[in-house]
């Protein structure tokens, strides 16, 4: 099985201070454990890199961005990153689309998240961000107990095409 990582649970796996730390730990552990493939996608690698290196800056903690992004390059190198900005032409009006439907809960980096998660067959995205749930491809999972019950489903990729 793959999951997606968004990036409110790369931003706590990237930075020790981050306040969903534990959490993500935690879910990265169960999904790992599951056998589950963690899909990391290049726009949430950008999105999630600079929203940290902001945090960081903004709490003048600016001295710690080396070691971050070494974090990241160690976590996520550049050939483990699923590419999908190359399709962002073929998926613009989609991605519109999924915010118009949501009435603005998405914002286009998530819509082009799902759709690439559909395009891939991939079912289910580990994220904090309930605005997921609005997609009914996708299964968020934000827990431990998420992951047991999505594995007790039998959920698969091939399900949601």
């Amino acid at each position: 099985m793959q999951v997606a990582v968004d990036s409110s649970v790369l931003v706590a796996l990237l930075d020790p201070r981050d306040h969903w730390r534990d959490r993500s730990l935690a879910l990265e552990r169960a999904l790992l454990d599951a056998g589950v493939t963690p899909i990391y996608i290049d726009c949430v690698a950008a999105e999630a890199v600079s929203a940290a290196v902001r945090r960081l800056h903004e709490k003048g903690r600016g001295a710690e961005v080396p070691k971050l992004l070494h974090t990241l390059n160690e976590r996520v190198p550049p050939k483990r990153l699923t590419w999908i900005l190359p399709d962002v032409p073929d998926v613009y009006r989609g991605a519109l689309a999924l915010m118009r439907a949501s009435r603005g809960e998405l914002n286009f980096n998530d819509a082009l998240i799902a759709l690439a998660c559909r395009k891939r067959t991939i079912p289910t995205i580990a994220s904090f961000d309930a605005d997921f749930d609005t997609i009914e491809w996708l299964t968020r999972l934000e827990s431990p107990e998420d992951v047991s019950r999505a594995m007790m489903h039998g959920r698969s990729p091939t399900q949601y095409t």
